[in-house]
């Protein structure tokens, strides 16, 4: 009887685990003068339907990557140490999302996502002084703010940034899906921006208010996306992305030192509101969603100016995204290309709000992936 039986083995129908299906040798025909003629009779049928069984199991649902990068001034730098990492490890992007600064560096690693197109980037960063960016007036200071006039500064220094980091013309001609999110002056929602000229587009995701002009495109008035969606993780979501690097420029959780003057009261409001979202976004994460923070470090500074320390935090951004990936490599929660297995739907339940991310060193410590995670749907 062992000669006649088979096993069929383990099937995954789009990921899920079926039993092993080992048929036994059926019964003979009744009216059959032999057993095993009958048999030979029917096998080749059931082998048939075995190899479709096979050949038609669907492999498990590989991720979606998306990049996600935050706003943070002239923290921004560590975003280009973060990039430098994760190229060099060979983790590369599906889409990217940017806001503020982070739609500039963005679209520059959207643009060319190699290790020639971060070294670019670095340049850039180290060569930018704050006077370059926020030239300063007869009217510095807090009389600044006073003039009859949309923003302090013009943005044609950072235009000319932009420029020097993308040679490409329109959003749709990058290498990567691109998007940049600015927020609307005439009805105060948050406003998408995937196509058309690239540089008019991250100057409205960049125009901090009352620092930069507006930009007005599609007649649409446009400032900084920060203010409505910072740190936009619901937008890869969206966008059907189940693996979403974060990469900030300040902590996770934002502890503000009290505030000595009105400035500083307001500057402080602001960054107060930019965190809630995200932190609320994490808490209510979807099935199937796995989100990695990079957190970027020291708090944001009041000094806006301020690009002193450009080199130390590329280095910062280098430096946590290595111990954040050695972490896990070679454990089963590897993020590394191809020893990155996806997760057997109905294996990983979300887990407590607060505990599904991987935040940077300095913050929070990063649990392992699987853990950190709250796996989900894709689009």
């Amino acid at each position: 009887m062992s000669d006649d039986r088979e096993d069929f083995g383990l099937v995954r129908d789009n990921g899920s685990a079926v039993s092993a299906v080992t048929p036994t040798t059926p019964a003979p025909v009744p009216g059959s003068t032999s057993h095993s003629s009958w048999w030979s009779r029917v096998r080749p049928h059931l082998e048939t339907a075995r190899a479709l069984r096979f050949r038609n199991a669907a492999p498990p649902p590989a991720h979606k990557t998306a990049f996600v990068l935050a706003g943070g001034g002239s923290r921004g730098a560590v975003q280009v140490g973060m990039l430098g990492e994760l190229v060099e490890r060979g983790i590369r992007a599906d889409r990217v999302f940017g806001a503020s600064v982070g739609a500039i560096n963005g679209a520059v690693y959207a643009g060319n996502p190699t290790p020639e197109g971060i070294e670019r980037m670095a340049t850039i960063w180290r060569g930018v002084k704050g006077t370059d960016i926020f030239p300063r007036s007869a009217l510095d200071g807090p009389w600044a703010f006073l003039q009859k006039r949309a923003s302090v500064h013009s943005n044609s220094g950072l235009r000319a940034i932009i420029e020097a980091g993308i040679d490409f013309e329109n959003l749709q001609d990058t290498t990567i899906p691109f998007e940049v999110v600015t927020t609307s002056m005439t009805d105060g929602r948050e406003r998408w921006i995937a196509h058309g000229r690239a540089v008019e587009a991250i100057l409205a995701s960049s125009a901090i208010p009352s620092i930069f002009p507006p930009v007005i495109i599609d007649g649409d008035v446009l400032v900084d996306g920060g203010v409505v969606n910072n740190v936009p993780i619901s937008r890869a979501m969206a966008a059907g992305c189940t693996r979403i690097y974060v990469l900030l420029c300040g902590p996770l959780h934002y502890h503000p030192p009290l505030p000595k003057r009105p400035a500083e009261a307001a500057l402080t409001a602001f960054f107060v509101a930019v965190h809630a979202r995200f932190v609320r976004e994490l808490s209510m994460l979807p099935l199937g969603v796995e989100v990695v923070v990079f957190s970027g470090g020291g708090e944001p500074s009041a000094q806006y100016r301020d690009f002193s320390a450009t080199a130390e935090l590329i280095e910062e951004g280098r430096s946590e995204v290595a111990e954040v990936l050695d972490r896990y490599a070679g454990t089963s929660q590897d993020l590394t290309p191809d020893r990155v297995a996806a997760p057997t739907p109905g294996t990983n339940a979300a887990p407590t709000p607060g505990t599904n991310t991987a935040p940077a060193p300095g913050t929070n410590t990063a649990p392992a992936p699987g853990t950190n995670t709250a796996p989900a749907p894709g689009r």
